[in-house]
């Protein structure tokens, strides 16, 4: 079992990220800021793949792969225009096991992926997931259905051959085997050190534990808990992951870009009326 190497927590704020966030040279190309691969969505969810799609073009990531079930293609693909959409074989609107090849291939090359948003929980679904962690080089973030789908299989998180990012809210935690009785700081520990992964524990002061120690996420508020929100935070991740940052450090910033974005939206529209979608407007302002 792993120890988290920092015990106090950290607060994240942005001079802290600032830190974090790497120069962009003049001299730049497309190349140089992550190619990243999110394996998203299925029928009656295409809106996460949009979501996290257009979260990580929004926080600078360099080429964005989002391969999606055949039988939601089109309807994905019409909604975004920068993100390169590809279809995968499915069964039952979900992905199926026939499209690990292709996804293994394409992993190859790049630099970080996320799984899980709006996939849906199938075989398929949980064998495309143990494909992708037993065969990456690359850091994953795995989100919503991604961890649904591990529930009795914490296994495959304690073998997987690459770095991991887990981002649940209390209902996937628990599910995941984690435990709250505790405190929600024991409990992300616990799971930290049970399987190696990165833990973001989603929630009204969103806590983090890695690698590089702990941290604590202070703003955001409630107008954020609507569907689509977390989407949009596992998008900032992975595209942070992609542009070089380090496990811990790609999850407390999009942590903190995440809630910030979303206090200023919710000065603007209120709480009430704010959606996912606003955040991918205010997200670049906070980058400049």
């Amino acid at each position: 079992m792993k120890k988290c190497k920092v015990k106090r927590i950290k607060t994240i704020d942005g001079a802290t990220i600032r830190k974090w966030l790497p120069r962009r040279p003049r001299n730049a190309h497309k190349g140089d800021f992550g190619k990243i691969l999110l394996l998203c969505g299925a029928v009656g969810y295409t809106g996460a793949p949009a979501l996290a799609a257009m979260a990580a073009a929004r926080t600078g990531a360099g080429l964005i792969f989002v391969g999606v079930p055949q039988s939601v293609y089109p309807i994905v693909a019409g909604k975004l225009l920068e993100p390169m959409v590809f279809p995968l074989p499915d069964e039952n609107g979900m992905l199926s096991e026939k499209a690990i090849p292709e996804i293994l291939q394409r992993l190859s090359k790049c630099d970080a992926c996320l799984i899980g948003c709006g996939l849906g929980k199938s075989e398929g679904t949980y064998a495309v997931v143990k494909a992708v962690l037993e065969n990456a080089a690359c850091p994953v973030v795995v989100d919503a259905d991604g961890i649904n789908v591990l529930q009795g299989h914490i296994d495959v998180l304690r073998g997987a051959a690459c770095p991991v990012i887990l981002t649940p809210h209390e209902g996937e935690f628990l599910r995941l085997g984690g435990t709250l009785e505790n405190g929600r700081l024991f409990g992300a520990q616990k799971l930290y050190r049970e399987t190696g992964a990165t833990v973001l524990l989603k929630g009204h002061r969103t806590l983090i534990c890695g690698d590089d120690g702990i941290y604590r996420n202070n703003c955001g508020n409630p107008g954020m808990a609507t569907g689509g929100s977390g989407d949009v935070l596992s998008g900032v991740i992975v595209s942070l992951l992609g542009q070089g940052l380090r496990p811990t450090q790609a999850a407390a910033a999009g942590a903190w870009l995440h809630g910030i974005s979303g206090d200023f939206c919710a000065l603007r529209f209120g709480e009430y009326g704010l959606l996912p979608s606003d955040l991918l407007q205010m997200l670049p302002r906070l980058l400049k």
